[in-house]
């Protein structure tokens, strides 16, 4: 049975969230941290690294590789064990306790493109 629908928020609130689709150029162990990997994303004229807490869903982090997914951009930065994250993998599933899959785009777009 899905969650109850969160209360609801003016357009101009949903409008301050840039989400944008970026590939996944690489996956690395955080050191020290049972959870944590960080992804070196392009989002086509820059590149970020973007801490997810991805360990333990996946046999092989490596397979998003080269995979296209949404990512909140405008975050503020922060520290985890170490690694300054630079936004946020926009995953399905997680809040509801379902194993998570990446929001990825039906076709490949340029990175760096936004949704909304």
């Amino acid at each position: 049975m899905p969650a109850p629908i969160k209360p609801t928020v003016f357009l101009e609130v949903l409008n301050q969230i840039d989400i944008r689709v970026g590939t996944i150029l690489s996956v690395d162990d955080v050191p020290n941290s049972d959870k944590l990997v960080q992804l070196r994303v392009s989002f086509g004229d820059h590149e970020r690294t973007i801490v997810a807490g991805m360990k333990t869903e996946r046999t092989n982090p490596q397979e998003i590789v080269g995979k296209q997914a949404l990512f909140v951009v405008n975050l503020e930065p922060r520290k985890m064990r170490g690694v300054v994250s630079e936004g946020m993998l926009f995953d399905i599933g997680y809040a509801d306790g379902v194993r998570p899959v990446l929001a990825t785009p039906e076709n490949p777009v340029p990175d760096g493109t936004r949704a909304g």
